[in-house]
């Protein structure tokens, strides 16, 4: 600070003609080496009298899967009997211990403000359940400004470029809140003034998205695929499927095409031996699948995991098998976070679905229009967490809590049905294209575009008249008919509660 302090004198001195002696410096900061997590703040001030009037800082951007022992243990003495706080990101931290600060030491109307710069993560996916709703509900934090994802970088030699979001809060409330918004993740934001923040950084009610088991609206379930759980043994490229059928040609019909994401969006072909039907005789006198699932075999009896040693006992079946017995709407668990829409796509039941993807069987042309319009993929972009900086889908976050649309008509219903079988007939157009091709917003061919925008339009009717002017306004809606379901939801639980008891 105090050396940007002696270049804003520099310019000063540029533009009047005066030097503003600062130097020697006759001010020092208080400095202290340690641990932010273990020390008690208030211990660093001169007395107990005192307190701090803000609280500023950038902690160390690490994802649970990235701490170290010394970390995790920081973490389990910070949310010590938070549920779920092990998937918390560290810099979560000192957004609890600043809250319990200011409820300590901090008076209402005159108390402490602080502001982090945060992992964007802590506003995305499970997490925004487990923090928020510890800081929001037991501990009276109030966010008074945010500034959404964008792009932050350095002048350090490494030039770090990370997604992440800055937030101010407090103990105590404020009536002019500040969203600062970016259209690009790169440029400038503008900025918004509102009456709340919520942790999803948006102007709505505090709501916390939570896993759950059931969709809340009246829809059909999807599932994630199957994991063969086979250390490869049971799986074959485009040669090996033909190399193996050269000379078993009667092995075909135990051969069934594969998909995982990568597959399903860059059509790669890929192979497994699918064996639930296969006569025990057959698969004796076969070399090539003996062989394999003895392998099978041997590395499922090496696993500490009781489900796979179980399953050492079927060599030849999926350790996990969850393939629908009906055709079905394939959703990639992991999509790139360029795409303006996530490809999803129709599959046929002979097609295994692996467990990098989501399925949902015997599902129509309107669960494909809803899926794959702008509202789903807002939802989406909002209540994801993130593999990298790539979306990562879920059933139990991102579509069990979705919001359909309450009551839309046949009349609505029909034109969703009818915009959907467009976007799959501009697909079409271009056979030799994949999903991946298709939906590169620097390829994404303009039939294509202009079939989504036109699903996108007939699925915003499906919500209201009113067309939606911009994500946010999307977003808001989503969380308004969000919070209007779950609270049903809630009351027909209790109730339940009651009557059971």
């Amino acid at each position: 600070m105090w050396l940007i302090d002696h270049q804003m004198n520099q310019l000063v001195s540029e533009a009047f003609g005066e030097y503003f002696v600062r130097l020697p410096l006759r001010k020092s900061a208080t400095i202290v080496h340690g641990n932010a997590l273990r020390i008690d703040w208030q211990s660093l001030l001169p007395n107990d009298e005192m307190r701090y009037d803000y609280i500023m800082g950038n902690p160390p951007f690490l994802g649970y899967a990235w701490q170290n022992v010394e970390q995790k243990t920081d973490m389990a003495t910070v949310f010590n009997g938070v549920d779920g706080a092990g998937v918390l990101d560290y810099v979560s931290a000192w957004y609890l211990l600043a809250c319990k600060y200011m409820n300590a030491h901090g008076a209402i109307n005159n108390g402490c403000k602080a502001a982090f710069v945060s992992t964007n993560s802590i506003t995305q996916g499970e997490q925004v359940g487990i923090l928020w709703r510890e800081l929001i509900e037991k501990h009276s934090c109030r966010i008074y400004f945010a500034h959404q994802t964008f792009k932050w970088t350095n002048e350090a030699r490494g030039n770090a470029g990370v997604h992440v979001v800055i937030i101010g809060f407090s103990n105590f409330d404020i009536g002019n809140k500040r969203i600062y918004e970016y259209v690009d993740i790169k440029g400038e934001p503008h900025e918004v003034s509102v009456k709340n923040i919520n942790p999803y950084l948006v102007e709505a009610k505090d709501v916390f998205i939570q896993k759950r088991t059931n969709p809340i609206c009246a829809v059909p379930s999807i599932s994630r695929g199957s994991d063969a759980i086979d250390d490869g043994n049971l799986f074959l490229s485009e040669t090996e499927k033909q190399e193996v059928l050269s000379v078993y040609p009667n092995l075909e019909k135990y051969i069934r095409p594969f998909l995982m994401g990568k597959e399903f969006l860059n059509n790669i072909p890929r192979y497994c031996f699918w064996l639930k039907d296969i006569p025990p005789s057959e698969l004796k006198t076969s070399p090539i699948l003996y062989e394999r699932v003895t392998k099978i075999k041997v590395f499922r009896e090496s696993s500490k995991r009781p489900q796979t040693l179980k399953m050492a006992a079927y060599p030849y079946l999926f350790g996990e098998d969850r393939q629908p017995e009906s055709d079905y709407l394939a959703i990639p668990k992991v999509s790139s976070e360029n795409r303006v829409y996530i490809p999803i796509g129709f599959c046929s039941r002979e097609i295994i679905c692996g467990d990098k993807l989501f399925y949902m069987p015997d599902a129509g042309f309107f669960h494909f229009g809803i899926l794959t319009s702008m509202m789903h993929m807002t939802w989406m972009r909002y209540t994801c967490g993130r593999m990298k900086s790539d979306y990562s889908y879920s059933n139990t976050i991102v579509y069990n809590n979705f919001p359909w649309p309450e009551n839309p008509s046949e009349k609505n219903v029909k034109s969703v049905e009818e915009a959907a079988q467009a976007v799959l007939d501009a697909r079409a157009q271009f056979p030799d294209s994949s999903l991946a091709d298709l939906y590169d917003p620097n390829t994404m061919p303009p039939v294509l575009v202009k079939a989504h925008q036109a699903l996108d339009k007939a699925v915003d009717l499906c919500y209201r008249p009113q067309p939606f002017a911009s994500e946010t306004k999307r977003i808001e809606y989503l969380f308004e008919l969000y919070d209007k379901y779950t609270a049903g939801l809630f009351v027909e639980e209790k109730k339940g509660k009651k009557k059971k008891q």
